[in-house]
């Protein structure tokens, strides 16, 4: 994957940002270098799926820091691996990266929300995505909503797009290639896979894709 800023500087990068805005323990530079291998291969993972050209340079896989969406992706994969790898010793660091996405993308996006391997957003600004269970291929625009009713979440299943202003709330199932336009509202229901929903719940409009 190229980067173009270098991989030691995408690590100094972070660490004078989450300096600027909060401060960095003893230790916590390095524990960003520690783990960045990992989490740039995650990222080149997810990248090297995209068909928007932003994704690509001269055929290869590519990665701007100066991409919002790209760097948003970035940043939710690194306060996840620091999670993943050791959820007590690392949560405060965790927690100052996802502060930062938000400060600097508009995105709340906890890192224990378990994204899939492959999702994407488009100027993400003012949505909301909480603990659902997502597919491969999930992606979303500007302020979307997932969120729970009663403590239970949304089931996505793979290739879920959800269009600006579209909310999925409570217990409800969303089948694999589905559209979600904008500023729908999907409360409880599940929706069939190849399906576009506009409206509101309970008075969705579900329609077959073609």
């Amino acid at each position: 994957m190229r980067i173009d800023i270098g991989k030691r500087s995408i690590t100094d990068l972070v660490a004078r940002q989450l300096d600027s805005l909060f401060f960095l323990e003893e230790g916590d530079q390095d524990l960003l270098a520690r783990v960045m291998p990992d989490v740039l291969l995650r990222v080149e993972r997810c990248f090297a799926q995209a068909s928007n050209k932003y994704y690509r340079r001269d055929g290869e896989v590519y990665f701007s820091p100066w991409h919002s969406g790209q760097y948003t992706i970035f940043l939710y994969f690194l306060a996840n691996t620091l999670f993943v790898a050791d959820r007590n010793a690392h949560r405060a660091l965790a927690d100052k990266l996802y502060y930062l996405n938000r400060a600097l993308n508009g995105l709340d996006l906890y890192y224990e929300v378990e994204m899939p391997d492959i999702f994407f957003l488009d100027h993400p600004l003012g949505s909301v995505i909480g603990r659902g269970v997502f597919g491969n291929f999930f992606t979303f625009s500007q302020q979307c909503t997932v969120g729970n009713n009663h403590g239970v979440y949304p089931v996505f299943g793979e290739r879920v797009t959800m269009l600006s202003g579209a909310k999925v709330i409570g217990k409800c199932h969303i089948g694999d290639d589905v559209v979600l336009a904008a500023n729908c509202y999907v409360k409880d229901t599940d929706i069939p896979a190849n399906s576009l929903v506009f409206g509101q719940s309970p008075d969705l409009v579900i329609k077959p894709r073609r």
